[in-house]
């Protein structure tokens, strides 16, 4: 349980700094927005390749990606991050 749990910390924050390296401007978050930026990314890797391909080992549509997944989803959750954040403060 323990291994498991550093794992999934461990890949959401190599996901997290690499979807943070590819989308273009400031991320203000720290390193534990960072892990849990790449967190959720793997949840929405999961769900992502649950709908593109169908069936997954599980039997489920929420789960752990890999760590290809991972980056994709964190990717996606911060692009909508910084659209939604970019249009909020717009307002102002």
């Amino acid at each position: 349980m323990l291994w498991t749990i550093l794992g999934l910390i461990v890949i959401g924050l190599i996901a997290g700094l690499i979807a943070r390296a590819v989308i273009p401007g400031k991320q203000s978050m720290g390193i534990l927005l960072t892990i849990v930026l790449g967190i959720v990314g793997s949840f929405v890797g999961g769900f992502l390749g649950f709908l593109i391909f169908g069936s997954d080992p599980n039997g489920g549509f929420f789960q752990t990606s890999g760590i290809i997944g991972s980056i994709i989803g964190a990717i996606v959750v911060l692009g909508l991050y910084v659209a939604f954040a970019r249009r909020g403060s717009s307002r102002a």
